[in-house]
């Protein structure tokens, strides 16, 4: 069976939700702007049954430790999909370190995971964080981008409903590739490097955006209960991708201004226009509502790193 958040009772839930904290904060590396933002992400999921900036606080004080967090999670499931989550949010910015790899082994261990359940996880998310930028068919018109960029918001849309975390995991290099295309596009060849500089200038911080979908996956979906249950079915799933899309679509427009435009835009006209772009992407979501659910039962988690390549 796949493991999902909702099988899980509320002290599982915020004990994922801790562990996603330390995870995103292993390496000790993380800048100032991406703790902000991740800050903001926990307060901006506050409820009256979870309290998530008293457990962002409990985490960054070192109140909780890792084997009290794992001693909370009660089934074989729940650990390991807390380990999945955690992988993913250590991957996110690329190849883990040497301190987020101590992290992973040390909740592995905490968590009692066998080899045949830890090794695939990682193993999946350490390809996917650093899938070669390969070259994909040129994109010559603006309305051949345009259509990009949508198809791009639209599957990533649709990974961030998918119950599986590594689905989460896949927005990002298909942001990066996506980008990669549209700079390729008006003759700029284009490093990893420069991509994640250019994402993060815009805004859209790495190891944030992966926490973003899944504390909208965990505390969403606890605040929704609190209301009764009345966001359900498509209508909450096509709710629940809103991040994905909106971002991915942002982000190929101010990367289709930025590249037309010679690479001349200001870090600060980036984000202004990233800002206006995000607006919109969250206003023509709802229209995508019933293509990113559709797209969410036709992909297949086990077929993540072709579904990368082949975008």
């Amino acid at each position: 069976m796949i493991t999902t958040i909702e099988n899980m009772n509320e002290p599982e839930q915020k004990a994922v939700v801790c562990l996603c904290i330390l995870a995103a904060f292993a390496d000790g590396a993380q800048a100032d702007a991406e703790r902000a933002q991740i800050e903001r992400i926990v307060h901006g999921f506050a409820s009256g049954d979870l309290d998530a900036p008293a457990a962002y606080q409990d985490v960054l004080g070192g109140r909780v430790t890792l084997n009290e967090l794992a001693g909370r999670l009660q089934t074989p499931a729940a650990r390991a999909l807390a380990y999945e989550m955690a992988v993913c949010v250590c991957h996110a910015d690329g190849a883990i370190n040497d301190t987020e790899q101590q992290f992973l082994t040390a909740l592995r261990q905490a968590l009692q995971l066998d080899a045949a359940t830890a090794d695939p996880v990682q193993q999946t998310a350490g390809a996917l964080a650093v899938e070669p930028l390969a070259v994909p068919p040129r994109v010559s018109d603006v309305e051949n981008l345009d259509r990009m960029i949508l198809n791009y918001a639209i599957l990533n849309g649709a990974l961030e409903i998918m119950p599986h975390s590594l689905a989460t995991l896949a927005i990002i290099p298909l942001q990066m590739r996506m980008v990669y295309r549209i700079g390729k596009s008006y003759g700029f060849e284009l490093g990893r490097g420069h991509i994640k500089d250019f994402l993060g200038t815009v805004g859209v911080g790495l190891t944030s955006q992966v926490f973003e979908g899944f504390a909208s996956r965990v505390l969403g979906r606890l605040t929704r209960g609190l209301l009764g249950g009345l966001v359900g079915g498509v209508m909450g799933q096509a709710a629940a991708s809103a991040v994905g899309f909106a971002s991915t679509y942002a982000l190929g427009q101010v990367a289709k201004r930025y590249y037309a435009g010679g690479r001349t835009l200001t870090g600060a006209q980036l984000r202004e226009t990233f800002a206006a772009m995000l607006d919109e992407a969250r206003g023509l979501q709802p229209r995508y509502r019933q293509d990113i659910v559709q797209k969410s039962r036709e992909v297949n988690v086990t077929e993540l790193l072709p579904l990368v390549r082949q975008n």
